[in-house]
């Protein structure tokens, strides 16, 4: 958030060359994510891994019933379901070609494009 009374007295440049505001190592790299839930959920507790006992209690709580579970077994297991769009507006496609409106001089510049092949 920015700074709501700013003193504009106190604001100084960066100086060519050296400044020692300035953050040359750049941002600090952040550890890879896969490594540490590999680490994690590798685990072994009981003859069974962490990734194990965790979908194992996924797979309870389905069977009871909790529908948040249901979703996530099925979107992981099956994906998520495909959501359709209609690309319509008034029960007319958007995507309506009418050859009938094009310029002779468009239906030459077609015909030469196919031609050198261009187009199909």
């Amino acid at each position: 958030m920015a700074n709501p009374n700013p003193k504009r007295e106190n604001l100084k440049p960066f100086k060519p060359g050296v400044d020692n505001r300035r953050n040359y190592k750049g941002r600090p790299k952040m550890p890879d994510i896969r490594e540490a839930l590999d680490k994690i959920l590798g685990e072994e507790e009981g003859g069974m891994s962490a990734l194990e006992a965790i979908l194992i209690a996924l797979r309870k709580k389905a069977f009871a019933g909790d529908t948040r579970a249901i979703q996530e077994l099925l979107d992981r297991a099956y994906g998520k379901a495909k959501q359709y769009i209609d690309h319509t507006t008034k029960d007319e496609s958007i995507n309506k070609f009418d050859p009938s409106k094009l310029s002779d001089e468009d239906l030459r510049t077609i015909a030469e494009l196919q031609r050198k092949g261009g187009i199909e």
